[in-house]
Formats: C-alpha cells, structure tokens, sequence
C-alpha cells in the first residue's frame, strides 16, 4: 500500500473569513463553502466550471426536548422552553471557529472486487463551527476527489451536546436545471421498484404510478426518492447523489422540492417517527455527489468505498467469491412450494404448536431434490448449493406478523441434514445456508449464534438472509436505524464464526463491505425474482449498474435461460424480459463475488453451449475497464480475471437494442488470445424470440476490433483467453 498525506492550504483558498474553496486534485472539480447572512453553512459545486449544486444549506433540526421528561435533568430544573427551542437549530447561527485541510493519496487492495487495487485520493477541507447561542460544536468535513465530493457531519463530545434525537437532517442538493433522472419512490421498506425515467419536474405526477397498488409499504410522500439517484443534465453532466458508510444512522431519502429544483435529506423514521438517537462524539454517514461528464465514469468511481473504514478484520484468509446454483427458481415460479405442507398441524417447533397434515408432494427442499442439485454442481465446477424452504414454519410464515416464526435449525422430515452434509463434502461442493427471518428481527437474533453454529458443524460458510414483510418490533422499518444497527451486528456476528452474508430485502448498500468483505453480497432492489412476478423493465439492468450498484455489489441471479415461466408451471404467465446471450452478460455488467445460476438444472442441460460461458466466467477481477455506458440505454463492461491474462466482456441492452464497435485495445500487447462469442441472432428479440443465439469463434489481438449487435432487450457476452 502507498499512502500519502499532506497538510497544508495549496488547494484551498481563503475567499473570506467564513468562505474557502476546495480543489480536486485534478482541478476540474471546485467546491466553495461559506456561511451565510444568518450563520447557515452551505455549499456549492462545479465540474470543468458548470455548475453540479447550487448553493445549498446543511445542518440538522433536532427533536425538542421536554422539559418535564425525568431523563432531561438539566433542562427540567430549567425550565427554560426558549432554551429548549433554540436547541432545535443545527442548521443556522454559526460561526466558524477553525478550518484543517487536507491532502490524502493512498492505493489499497480489497479482499476481493472489481480490481486488485483501488486508489483514494483526495484533497479535504474541515470546518469547525461553533453556535455561540447554544455552546455548541459541529464540524463538517469535506473530501474533494477526482470524480465527486463526499461530505459528513461530526459531533465531538461537548457539554451541551451529549445526547440528542434528530428531528430531520437539512442536508440539501440544490440542482441546476430540470434534469433527467433515473428513480424509484422514497419507500421505508423496499427498493423493489422499476426505475422511471423522467424531469425532476414530473416525478410528483408520476410517482403514483410507481406505487405498487394497494401496498401496505408506501413512500413517505409523493416527492421522495431513494438513493442512489442517477442524473443527466440536458449539457451532458451525469450526476449521482447518495451516501457512504451508514453506520448506527437512518437511511437517507431525498424529499424534492419540484418547483426549485431542490433535493433535501430526509431520514427514514422509527417507529414514533423520530431519525436518530445519537451520542456525542459521533458522525454522521457521508454524503456523496459523483458528477462526470462520461458516464463510464459514474460506473467507475470508487468514492463510496472509499469514503468508508478500512477493513476491520484480523484474517480474511476465509472468505472466497462463491458461484453457486440452488433449489430456488422452481419455487419462484410456483412449480414447488417452500413448505412441506399446505396447511398447518400438530407439531411443535420452539414456543410454538402448529398443525400439519400430510406432505403436499410438492416441497422442493427435500434430499433426493437437493442431491441432484449437488450432483449438478460437482459436474460442473460450481462452489455451493442453496436451499431456501429447508426448515420448518413455512407453512405461515408471511404477513401473519408471528414473533416466533422459525428457529433457523429444525429440518423438515423430508430434508436429512447430516446426510445432505455428507454427500456435499464427499462431491467437494458445500451447502449455502438460507435465513428468511419474515422481517420478525428479535426471533432471529435470539437464534444467532445457535444458528450460526448449527451452520459451522454442517459445513455451511455462506448464509442468504431475507426480511420480507413488516419489521417486528412493529412500527420499525427495513431502513430505519433501528434495523441499520441490526443487519451490521448480524455481519459483525457472522464474521466472528467465520461465516459470509448475502442479505436480502436489506437497507441499500453504502460501500461497508470494504470494512467488513464477509458482507459478501446484498439483494435490496428489485432482483430476477420479480421476471416471474410480471416482469422487469427491459431497461432495468442498464440503470441498476448506476444506481443500486453504487453501494456494492447485488445478488441479482441471472441465467434464467428458460424465459417462458409456463414452461415452468402453466399457470404461470410471465416472461422474463431478456434474451438468454443478455442472460450471460450480466455475469459481467452486474458485478458481484456472490453469483447464482439461476435456472433450473434441466435448462441448463437443453443449452450446454451456452452454459459454457457461466461456467467459465470469473468472480474475481484484477481489472476492469467500462467500455460503453448510457443509463437506460446500454452497458458494455470488460474484465480481466485475478491473477491471469483472460478477459470476459459483457454487454446489457435496453429497449431498441445496441450496436458495439469495441476496441480489443486492453488486451495486452504482442499476444494473442481466442474470443468466443455468445451473441444474439439476427432475429434474437427478448418477447418474440429470446433463445436465438450464435457462438463463434475469432483470433483476436489488442489491435482487433469487433462489431456486435444486441437485440431488442439483447446483449452479449465474450470469453477472451490467451492462447
């Protein structure tokens, strides 16, 4: 690791005692901060001179105090309801106190990623402010990178702010014209959404269409969305607002203001509808604006991992990138069922005394199943197996709002775990764990550790966790911070028994799995289980790259190859909106160590040449170099794997399709390589014809270049080796 750091003002400059301007190290971004006339804190930004955000306001409204309230000692013997009022405001009455700058250059190496060595490098700015009415201390640190700007407030311990509710953070982005964005609604409980693409202006008249109807889970109001927020400006600037390390903190919503134009932080509540319960010292999560005027870039920034801890773990000797397949796809289209039987019985699972009937012949999870999949696996080079509906209570295990739900280590009758564990090991495959908690959060961390060594002794390294349906305790929500505190205990528990996390219907990731790399993967969004549900968007994993990949990697499974869900169960009617050459790319586009095949065994073995490709392709990269990028549009992404000289290319299209001329000009050169090609035919079109492909075959140099066309919801994928 190099690492430099320098302090010092050579790119900052004083404008006026309460104004400085911060520089990239590039110089094309500029960031200026003054106070103004009522002591607010506020920013601006400009990239190569245009300007990103207008001047905005930052700070915090605090929850009033009662003075009456037996915890509020000082202020009860007070008694003094002006005070309380004044001690609301941490957005205005500053004044600045100190200003510390910063130069920071260091290249550090993940556990595993996009490529074996990241930079970070930044020029920071941090403004002590003091409120002289209240006494009071905040700091807001600034860090000015190449590619965006991070910004977080810092609480340091003080005397008249020790312990504080946070009423609303005030944390604004001030846009400079109408853009075009990428969105989903500001939902407390789900990113489940199709992204619309629409004006800032419109997304108030829009926004109910993007409600599911009749949903229990609403937006908090019909001018919120979630991060991350993809933009275009109608000059050609992409602009992402989201934030990093979210840490014992509400996840950030953004509340537009649609006639200015303006985005405002808006913290998800708990469940008596405060944001925060915070003790100094403490910080805030940073805010983070990603601005280029290439989109490849937004897809290439590193600025949230970045802006988050170093790695907290002693040994990662054991966490390993896992290509997996599992008994999954034939439940999600309702050929199988998850539970054993259809109604409830006489048996006792923990506290509980459910009444079974007979088996109903159709539970999924069961041994002669689960070893065909390892018999699949084992022959074709897979890490692990998946099995969800394993354990028993999933008879009632949704939207019934029971405590006691599942104790995570009890089988079925059907699902022989020691003999599961036998036939796995002796065919050098090992078992991922499945943990649907039915968002009944007290149940599972009551059962953690149990659970976790149940795992241990069964030889299982990976756990898939899920939160469906309404968080007990009730009244909290998936994206408060409540449940933020709860999914990273969870990580830090599993790390301490050596066990990987794929969290499910999870808070959006923010870049934590630097700190902890055992967070190995994260669902939270709208993922290929939905194509069985009505659908995606076609252009949905050309936005998602911008957009919830942001924070890390998504366990989308892909590789559905059998498209037509009848084929799977008759009364199922939908169609997964791809072709299956796209259904290989996003292997590629769709980053993550944590990759399923999705599809059934059967499908696979209709197409072997095809299957070829899932086979061959890399978890882990040494390198990666975006090659097209248009949000909605298309995405075209090539990879080197780690440690060796071979490349794999991907490329996910929209409606209308995409037409490449690539540049092979990454390939190192003097050598030469063969480039199997796995394309969609003339007449490929993900509704009409979603199985045509054509493989070929080309000798290829970093000097060659390729003509590819994706269809309609199309793509492409290339295996390129050395030879």
């Amino acid at each position: 690791m190099k690492k430099k750091l320098v302090t010092g003002c050579f790119f900052l400059l004083s404008l006026a005692v309460n104004a400085q301007q911060l520089t990239s190290p590039d110089g094309l971004l500029k960031m200026n901060f003054r106070l103004d006339q009522a002591g607010a804190p506020t920013y601006d930004l400009f990239y190569k001179e245009k300007p990103v955000i207008k001047t905005s306001r930052l700070g915090l409204e605090l929850k009033k105090e009662d003075p009456d309230a037996a915890v509020d000692f000082e202020f009860k013997q007070r008694k003094d309801a002006s005070a309380l009022d004044k001690k609301t405001d941490l957005y205005s009455g500053f004044e600045v106190k100190d200003t510390k700058t910063a130069a920071f250059d260091e290249t550090w190496q993940p556990v595993w990623g996009e490529e074996s060595a990241i930079r970070n490098h930044y020029n920071e700015l941090a403004v002590t402010l003091e409120q002289p009415g209240n006494d009071r201390t905040m700091v807001i640190r600034f860090r000015l990178f190449n590619d965006g700007l991070g910004f977080r407030y810092e609480f340091p311990a003080q005397k008249n702010l020790t312990y504080f509710v946070i009423k609303e953070e005030r944390s604004q982005f001030a846009m400079a014209g109408n853009h075009t964005a990428f969105w989903i609604p500001g939902d407390y409980d789900t990113q489940e959404y199709d992204y619309t693409t629409s004006r800032l202006s419109e997304i108030r008249g829009l926004m109910k269409k993007a409600i599911t109807p009749n949903s229990s889970q609403t937006p908090f109001s019909l001018t919120g969305v979630q991060t991350a927020l993809m933009m275009k400006t109608d000059d050609g600037l992409y602009i992402n607002l989201h934030e990093a390390a979210l840490v014992d903190y509400a996840c950030m919503h953004l509340n537009l203001d649609d006639e200015n134009l303006m985005f405002e932080s808006w913290l998800t509540p708990d469940a008596v509808g405060d944001k925060g319960y915070m003790q100094t010292p403490c910080q805030s999560p940073w805010r983070t604006v990603i601005v280029s005027d290439d989109a490849r870039n937004i897809l290439a920034s590193r600025i949230t991992l970045n802006l988050n801890e170093p790695c907290k773990l002693d040994d990662t000797s054991w966490i390993k990138p896992v290509k997996f397949i599992g008994v999954w796809w034939d439940m999600i289209t309702n050929k199988g069922t998850w539970a054993y039987t259809d109604e409830l019985s006489t048996v006792k699972l923990g506290e509980t005394d459910y009444t079974k009937t007979r088996p109903n012949g159709r539970h999924s999870a069961n041994t002669e199943n689960v070893k065909r999949y390892i018999d699949f696996a084992a022959a074709n080079g897979f890490d692990a197996v998946l099995v969800e509906g394993w354990n028993q209570g999933w008879e009632d295990w949704f939207g019934k709002s029971k405590d006691y739900v599942f104790d995570f280590v009890t089988p079925y009758p059907d699902f022989d775990v020691q003999e599961i564990h036998r036939y796995a090991a002796a065919k050098g495959v090992e078992m991922m764990m499945h943990h649907e908690t039915s968002a009944s959060v007290r149940n599972y961390e009551r059962h953690m550790d149990e659970a976790y060594r149940f795992m241990k002794d069964n030889g299982y390294r990976s756990v898939k966790s899920g939160y469906v349906g309404n968080i007990i305790p009730r009244g909290e929500h998936h994206y408060g911070q409540w449940m933020v505190n709860h999914y990273l205990y969870a990580v830090k528990k599993a790390a301490g028994y050596g066990i990987m996390v794929d969290a499910h219907e999870a808070v959006r990731p923010t870049g934590l799995c630097r700190t902890y790399p055992n967070l190995i993967g994260n669902e939270s969004a709208r993922g290929t289980e939905y194509e069985s549900f009505g659908g995606n968007n076609v252009n949905h994993t050309t936005i998602l790259p911008f957009t919830r990949l942001i924070g890390g990697p998504m366990d989308y499974t892909p590789g559905i190859f059998e498209t037509d869900c009848s084929q799977m169960n008759p009364g199922n009617t939908s169609r997964v909106r791809s072709t299956l050459a796209r259904q290989l790319a996003l292997y590629v586009t769709m980053y993550s160590p944590l990759q399923m095949a999705a599809d059934i065994p059967e499908n696979y073995q209709r197409f072997p040449d095809a299957f070829r490709f899932i086979k061959d392709v890399a978890l882990d990269w040494d390198e990666m170099k975006y090659l097209e990028a248009e949000p909605g549009q298309y995405i075209t992404i090539a990879r080197r794997a780690k440690g060796t000289d071979n490349w794999f290319v991907g490329c996910t299209a929209g409606e209308g399709g995409h037409e490449s001329a690539l540049a092979l000009d990454f390939l190192q050169p003097g050598k030469k390589y063969e480039a199997v090609i796995y394309a969609d035919a003339k007449d490929a079109d993900w509704e009409t014809n979603p199985q045509a492909y054509v493989i070929s075959r080309k000798k290829v140099t970093n000097k060659s270049r390729l003509n590819l066309k994706a269809a309609n919801g199309g793509g492409y994928a290339i295996s390129i080796k050395e030879i």
